[in-house]
């Protein structure tokens, strides 16, 4: 490398704090990694995830011949709309998690068969060993697996506060003169 090219890749790396994009890996490549491993620190915004800040953390995807051993620690905040009161609020969203990827010849190849029983082997992630790994797509995934199925923005939360209509003493008075031909009937009728 040149000198100029030594301090750009340093500035560079202090500008970014560190931090490398999540681009596609292409399966193969990763043998050529040392111990068949590449660790991505990332601090970016998801394209389909909208967070008030970047995702952080940090991936680790190593090759073991058979399969992709994939961890991840990451972290966002996202604002969510709370089910009972429909106000927004902030949520902090924490991945630590791990997965094992299968490198299967056959996994591009799609089997059209209207009914089929699936083996418990057949429920797990698979790709063909000279496909792309998407990181920032697995990660995606994995944080929107944690998002809560039930967005409260408090356990206690009241929901939405509804008003009592103001009613006579009089059963009979209406208050809203919508019903009023209605009660008019209603006394033709008893």
């Amino acid at each position: 490398m040149k000198p100029d090219r030594v301090s750009f890749f340093l500035f560079e790396l202090k500008f970014n704090g560190g931090n490398q994009k999540m681009d596609k890996i292409f399966i193969p490549n990763l043998l050529n990694k040392p111990n068949n491993r590449e660790v991505i620190q990332f601090e970016e915004f998801l394209p389909d995830l909208e967070t008030l800040t970047p995702v952080r953390g940090t991936i680790k995807i190593t090759h073991q011949t058979t399969f992709l051993e994939v961890s991840a620690k990451a972290e966002a905040i996202i604002t969510l709309t709370c089910d009972r009161c429909l106000q927004q609020y902030n949520h902090r969203v924490a991945v630590k998690t791990s997965e094992f990827i299968w490198l299967d010849e056959n996994a591009d190849k799609v089997d059209v068969v209207d009914e089929e029983e699936l083996e418990m082997e057949d429920l797990v992630e698979r790709l063909a060993p000279n496909a792309d790994f998407n990181p920032s797509e697995w990660i995606y995934q994995q944080l929107c697996l944690e998002l809560p199925l039930r967005k409260l923005c408090d356990q206690s939360c009241p929901g939405i506060k509804i008003e009592q209509p103001v009613t006579n003493s009089d059963a009979d008075t209406i208050i809203d003169s919508r019903w009023a031909s209605l009660a008019s009937l209603k006394k033709q009728l008893s």
